[in-house]
């Protein structure tokens, strides 16, 4: 505690001023009786290979909507707003379902995967997609989320590796406070095994759950289960993810990489095809070339900011987040920055990964246990000694900034920590009980025509419409050029993109 409140008094207003941020985030378009759409990308919203702030994530029917880089978390979600409302006039009918876990889904090879053209990286993308597919099923590609992208200047790499291993150690703290999927579709695990329990005919839950968009049922895969990845220096995690891209693993070796029509299965037979299939609840980034590879860029450049991946949508907001959940997010990452942040080890990495599974099942059981160092402690406990210590931080920063928002969300999570029905997913399953009989679609669908109805009468003006028309119609342009460009076969530029050469050589700034 002392170092913390040291190293926040040696940082200066300015600094604090300019913590930048964006967001992204996913959503299944959805008919307007709850079902997948299965239409394509809507030809108003531009080129899903190059727009900016509108793209698919696995699906045609998974819309990402990006932010840029905002100083001002009221500007960030100024943006936010607006490409909603753009997405909400173009899609029609269709609506952007408001849950982390999907709608009534169709039969696994029924759904869509994204298209992005003719060019050999819009191939790959797809190529990637139909791999994805074929490793953990098409379902589980299907979960949406929130990522939350942040940075500080002055922050060298090895200081955002001490960030990420504590956040690790602390992100429980976000699943119990913000999840909000303690309840999904049966259809989303028809013929598999599980643990949930029955609602009723057509949902299941866990009655303590908070977040099983980030449990056993969710972003999870025995295979990479076993990549006991290290945080501990840049080196470390890049050794680690480089044996991951480019060994072989035998049971996608068995799939293949094309099927014996020729049409390729995926991009590669490796634990990863690429970086973005590593799974985690954090992940230090660093905008990248084009035809740049992400390890390549971290290598070379050093870490530029961090991404935050372990947050649900919020079906009670209409944009899936709020500004509060922003600042408390602030407060976290920089209570994770300014404390001493001990060494991983193999030990702790397998106990924070029985932690987030804890959480994510049971974390409003009062009486939850979690690993912290070998011994077992409360989860409202661990959480209330964070929040303590987080309160310097809220003071500085409303010092900066003005006002009280950043205290407001501290005390908004301490209530929390006192009272589980406060939650976002307890909050969830109280609603479902009382009013739509026990469904998670029939709760999920009303808060997504709540949304849809609050953003479309929200007037948009003449300039910011037609700043999005003229970005799509760009966007189209570029994936043209892009196409015109390409002079490589296909399988040529996959050989040459995943060669283990364009990983880098290890050598990196700070």
């Amino acid at each position: 505690m002392a170092g913390l409140q040291q190293r926040l008094r040696a940082l200066s207003p300015e600094t604090l001023k300019h913590i930048r941020r964006g967001i992204e985030k996913e959503s299944l378009r959805v008919e307007a009786n709850g079902k997948l759409a299965l239409t394509p990308h809507p030809v108003a919203l531009g080129s899903a290979l190059t727009h900016p702030h509108v793209t698919t994530d696995f699906s045609e029917a998974q819309l990402e909507l990006i932010t840029g880089v905002h100083e001002s978390i009221d500007a960030c979600f100024d943006e936010l707003t607006e490409i909603h409302q753009v997405v909400c006039r173009a899609i029609g009918d269709e609506m952007l379902w408001a849950g982390s876990m999907p709608c009534h889904l169709p039969t696994d090879e029924t759904i869509p995967l994204g298209i992005y053209g003719s060019s050999n990286v819009g191939r790959a993308k797809s190529v990637y997609r139909m791999g994805l597919g074929h490793r953990y099923g098409r379902r589980m590609q299907m979960i949406s989320g929130i990522h939350y992208n942040w940075s500080m200047p002055g922050v060298s790499t090895e200081a955002y590796f001490g960030l990420i291993r504590n956040f690790r150690r602390h992100s429980f703290l976000l699943l119990y406070l913000f999840g909000a999927s303690p309840a999904v579709c049966a259809s989303f695990v028809a013929g598999r095994q599980h643990e949930l329990q029955s609602l009723n005919r057509h949902t299941l839950y866990m009655p303590w759950g908070t977040s099983l968009r980030m449990g056993r049922l969710g972003y999870q895969s025995d295979a990479q289960a076993a990549l006991a990845v290290s945080y501990n220096n840049l080196e470390s995690y890049a050794a680690s993810l480089q044996e991951a891209l480019t060994r072989p693993y035998p049971s996608y070796t068995a799939v293949g990489i094309r099927n014996p029509g020729g049409d390729y299965n995926q991009l590669s037979t490796s634990l990863l095809q690429i970086e973005n299939e590593f799974y985690g609840t954090i992940r230090p980034k660093r905008v990248i070339f084009p035809g740049e590879r992400p390890l390549h860029a971290l290598r070379q450049r050093g870490v530029e900011y961090v991404e935050v991946r372990c947050l649900d949508l919020n079906p009670f907001v209409h944009v899936g987040i709020d500004a509060q959940t922003v600042r408390f997010i602030d407060l976290l990452l920089l209570h994770c920055l300014l404390s001493d942040s001990p060494p991983d080890t193999p030990q702790e990495i397998a106990a924070l990964g029985r932690n987030q599974h804890l959480v994510a099942a049971q974390g409003r059981d009062p009486d939850l246990m979690l690993d912290r160092g070998g011994k077992a402690v409360a989860l409202t406990e661990w959480g209330i000694e964070v929040l303590d210590e987080c309160a310097a931080i809220a003071v500085a920063l409303d010092g900066v900034h003005g006002g009280s928002a950043y205290r407001e969300a501290l005390d908004s999570a301490f209530a929390a920590m006192r009272e589980a029905c406060e939650v976002p997913s307890a909050r969830v399953l109280a609603a479902m009980t009382s009013n739509f009989d026990n469904s998670y679609v029939d709760f999920t669908r009303a808060q997504s025509e709540l949304a849809r109805s609050a953003l479309s009468r929200l007037p948009l003006p003449a300039d910011r419409e037609a700043y999005f028309q003229g970005m799509a119609q760009q966007s189209f342009e570029e994936q043209k050029r892009i196409e015109a460009a390409d002079t490589m076969p296909f399988e040529a530029f996959r050989q040459a993109y995943l060669s283990p050469s364009s990983l880098g050589d290890g050598s990196h700034g700070s």
